[in-house]
């Protein structure tokens, strides 16, 4: 089966390349480090630890677990792979040159072979479920332990990686470590072929975000710039289909709060110049954050046409849309703005969160609303009540910090992997 799939792999390829160079026209950084993604790049100078976070989201929630393995083992080179240019820009902004900053290559033999002889970790680690079979299956040919770290898989996922046989059963059984997320996606792994002596729920990692206080002063600063006394909401990993839904409930927002400001941030830079269009379009006022440090007062948008700033702007929001979720894309993070202990509004599609979303709104940290019509009555009532959102921030922040301790469980299972002993893992939460 493996064979078969490598076969296919290299067929589709051209087509994958072809896709990048297409994406290049309308943004550049698709053609920077193209010869990365088939395993070209410089010799490491020796083994040290590789980590791989396919995309924005994955380098932001695996940047503590980055600095606590650092920290653990200063010695050791670290290498980060990615899959797309936005996590490539995110790494870079939260660590710089201090580590090696690559894309991962296309999943065919030769291109891992190539990547894996030129980065040569010592221990492999993959947030969350990137199952490639041919890089799996090459880390197990070179003895390189590899962890799958917050790892999840949804019910439908298991039936669908139990159609292709023993393909995705033999690159989990490969697998040296499994630390699940939850005890339910520990039984959907041992379902697909994992072993269960190997796999663990160790609970999500994104708990573990660090929100240091340079990171709330940039908050405050940002507010000045927008006009302390306006109140504001953030629409933040905004998709297609979505914003128009969001300048709905804006409008319908603004009879009751004329000054409101919304901070308008598309998930994917490439789409930034159609919102544009689209607010233009709805004759909208706004302002483009590349080009504005402070937004007028008449000014109804701020378009955040800027990568890494987010959770500085959810900072500086009193109220927080998390993106993704008034569409059927599956939702974004939660965790970042209910840990600033900002409320939080969903939309009804959070899959991707598994249940994170929905313990969120349980506890009354957020609030899921259906369309544009119940999103504009959901910030209404947070803008009339500051003790409604205040009480809904802090059920927010108790909840992040009940579930926190996940990096630390996951520590316990790599340092022996890197001859450093240390305590087993205490159990895990469930959310």
């Amino acid at each position: 089966m493996r064979l078969l799939y490598s076969w296919l792999t290299r067929a589709l390829v051209p087509a994958a390349f072809a896709v990048v160079l297409g994406r290049g026209l309308r943004d550049r950084s698709y053609w920077q480090h193209l010869r990365e993604r088939f395993g070209w790049g410089p010799q490491a100078a020796e083994p040290g630890i590789w980590l791989h976070a396919v995309s924005l989201g994955e380098v932001t929630a695996a940047a503590t677990l980055v600095r606590a393995l650092r920290a653990r083992h200063p010695g050791l080179p670290f290498v980060l792979s990615t899959a797309t240019p936005t996590g490539r820009a995110r790494a870079r902004a939260l660590f710089g040159d201090e580590i090696d900053i690559r894309f991962l290559p296309y999943d065919t033999p030769g291109s891992v072979a190539r990547f894996l002889s030129r980065i040569r970790p010592r221990v492999a680690i993959i947030m969350e479920t990137e199952l490639w079979p041919n890089l799996l299956h090459e880390c197990r040919l070179r003895r390189i332990p590899t962890v799958l770290a917050s790892a999840r898989i949804t019910a439908r996922s298991v039936a669908r990686y139990r159609r292709f046989g023993s393909l995705f059963a033999e690159a989990v059984a490969g697998v040296t470590v499994i630390a699940a997320q939850s005890a339910a996606d520990v039984e959907r792994f041992v379902a697909v072929g994992a072993d269960p002596e190997r796999t663990h729920p160790v609970g999500n990692v994104k708990f573990d975000l660090e929100i240091p206080d340079s990171l709330r002063e940039q908050g405050r600063a940002l507010r000045t710039a927008f006009g302390s006394s306006r109140p504001v909401w953030i629409a933040g990993s905004t998709h297609g289909g979505e914003e128009e839904q969001l300048l709905d409930a804006h409008e319908k927002l603004g009879v009751d709060q004329p000054d409101v400001l919304l901070l308008l941030v598309p998930r994917h830079p490439q789409r930034f110049d159609s919102v544009a269009a689209l607010l233009t379009r709805r004759a909208v006022r706004f302002e483009r954050r590349s080009r504005a440090a402070v937004v007028r007062p008449d000014a109804q948008v701020l378009l955040v046409d800027s990568v890494g700033e987010l959770a500085a702007l959810y900072a500086a929001a009193d109220v927080a849309f998390v993106g993704g979720s008034l569409v059927p894309i599956g939702g974004h993070n939660v965790l970042e703005p209910a840990a600033l202990g900002i409320p939080v509004i969903v939309g009804p599609y959070n899959a991707n969160g598994g249940n994170i979303a929905r313990l969120l709104v349980e506890c009354g940290g957020a609030v899921q609303v259906a369309d544009a019509f119940t999103l504009a009555d959901a910030l209404r009532r947070f803008f009339a009540d500051p003790s409604a959102r205040a009480q809904a921030g802090a059920h927010g922040r108790a909840f992040v910090e009940l579930h926190r301790g996940s990096v630390g469980r996951l520590l316990s299972l790599i340092d022996p992997l890197l001859g450093r002993h240390s305590a087993p893992p205490p159990p895990a939460g469930n959310p």
